[in-house]
């Protein structure tokens, strides 16, 4: 039999994934901005998210890096100037703000609670074009990447969301039209292979650059990431956390390596503080902490060690 035209009279109805994905950008793409970033004739492009009304954005810290003036587009045709708040080239992000109130702006969900598998949907200008949205799900948690200031960037989404030149800083969404990552690099030598910031890092960075204008940190001298602990290890260690933070690498002449840490550390406790993730960490290492004795709650092997630790300041 023929087919019979859809009824133009009734509403398209959209599959469940579609839908999902017109909504996240629905409601985020209003709060995506091209950025513009120059100093004299040298111009940079790359994209960023409002996340409050009176103009504070998330953007990548390559994105504005060298720069003398910014520019701020959005998707309605307003085009704002824009002053740099501060940035953090140890973990790609910067914050600027534009000159402007009541502006859209994008809720920010939390990182901590993705699962591999997870739809993600990314937001950003890429080449130019835009407002331009791709979809993809969440290849694999806790990544570490090395940043251009050549130190690791921990705890680093993984997604198959394609990514181009000038998506760098927009939002990477989840299926609910939160920002759970801040859009930041490729794998240019591969297809299907890109990366975010953890929203819960870029939160926490974000807060102390709108209260500080940088970054003030103390060290360990690791490169880390978040894994779950098998039910057997916590039923021994008597922990509620389900995760900790697994030890990747170590600088040498660092405080880990003076202390005793080894590769394949997971780290349970910091001074005192539970450590569920790499992002406790980042929290916990604040500059006050550099020259003075911690604790490290650490299992190795079977087996439940305590060391002293030193962090020193991070240069």
């Amino acid at each position: 039999m023929p087919q019979t035209a859809p009824d133009p009279s009734l509403p398209d109805i959209l599959d469940p994934y579609s839908d999902c994905v017109s909504r996240a950008f629905e409601q985020v793409g209003p709060a995506v901005v091209s950025i513009a970033a120059g100093n004299g004739r040298r111009r940079g492009q790359g994209s960023g998210v409002l996340f409050t009304p009176d103009g504070y954005l998330l953007t990548n810290s390559h994105v504005v890096e060298g720069a003398a003036e910014y520019r701020a587009s959005l998707s309605d045709g307003r085009s704002f100037d824009a002053t740099l708040v501060g940035e953090d080239p140890a973990t790609d992000l910067a914050v600027l703000r534009l000159a402007a109130n009541g502006l859209p702006h994008a809720a920010l969900g939390r990182s901590s609670t993705l699962r591999v598998g997870q739809l993600v949907v990314a937001i950003g200008n890429p080449l130019g074009y835009q407002a331009t949205v791709t979809a993809g799900i969440v290849s694999a948690l806790g990544r570490s990447l090395r940043g251009r200031s050549g130190r690791l960037i921990d705890s680093v989404i993984q997604t198959d969301a394609p990514l181009n030149p000038g998506n760098s800083g927009g939002p990477l969404v989840d299926a609910r039209g939160l920002v759970i990552g801040i859009n930041t690099a490729m794998a240019g030598w591969a297809q299907g292979i890109c990366f975010a910031i953890g929203i819960d890092t870029a939160t926490h960075v974000a807060t102390l650059l709108m209260r500080d204008g940088r970054v003030h940190r103390s060290r360990l001298g690791i490169a880390a990431q978040t894994i779950t602990l098998d039910r057997r290890v916590m039923r021994r260690l008597e922990r509620v956390p389900a995760t900790a933070a697994m030890v990747l690498d170590i600088q040498p002449d660092s405080p880990a390596v003076k202390s005793g840490v080894r590769k394949g550390d997971t780290i349970l406790a910091f001074a005192g503080e539970p450590v569920t993730g790499v992002d406790d960490l980042h929290r916990l290492l604040v500059a006050d902490r550099a020259g003075r004795d911690a604790e490290l709650d650490i299992w190795r092997a079977g087996e439940r060690l305590r060391l002293t630790v030193r962090p020193a300041p991070d240069r």
